[in-house]
């Protein structure tokens, strides 16, 4: 079967609601048993809604037909700690919709816009096996860097880097 999947900026009103929906399923899907379950049930498609239209730049969705599937932000790194870092601060893909390269298709559309940055940084749940597997598929090495963040309850993250080669993403 063909994939008919495109990824695009961004632009519709559509297309940000339907961002904010995978934002909400993707949450539900992946992180029960991972994160606090009432911090979880309080993220609801209202509030991924509200964070969908307060940030519209470098959002990248991916579509199957009309559909919004999934969707990766990108940027320069926000914090101060690393020089010359761009960043990937979410990508989220709908649980149907992984597996078939799609993702790693998402990610390398996102690194095309930081290829200009020496290497580029990314912040993933330490218990999400899965993800950091994914990551270390597209090129990004744990840094030993680790942060408590609360949700809910205390979890960690932990860090990874990918170097930027020119020509290679």
């Amino acid at each position: 079967m063909e994939d008919k999947i495109v990824i695009k900026k961004m632009e519709s009103d559509e297309e940000i609601r339907g961002k904010a929906y995978v934002h909400f399923k993707a949450w539900q899907e992946t992180y029960p048993g991972i994160v606090d379950p009432d911090f979880l049930s309080e993220q609801t498609l209202e509030k991924c809604e509200e964070i969908a239209y307060k940030y519209l730049d470098n959002i990248l969705v991916a579509k199957d037909e009309d559909k919004v599937v999934g969707f990766v932000s990108y940027g320069k790194y926000r914090n101060s700690d690393l020089e010359d870092t761009g960043e990937v601060p979410a990508i989220y893909l709908l649980n149907e919709y992984q597996g078939r390269g799609i993702g790693k298709r998402m990610m390398e559309e996102a690194l095309k816009h930081l290829e200009s940055y020496k290497q580029v940084a990314l912040w993933v749940l330490k218990e999400n096996k899965k993800a950091i597997g994914f990551y270390e598929n597209c090129g990004f090495r744990l840094d030993g860097h680790e942060e408590t963040i609360i949700f809910g309850t205390p979890i960690i993250e932990a860090r990874m880097i990918k170097e930027m080669r020119k020509g290679e993403i």
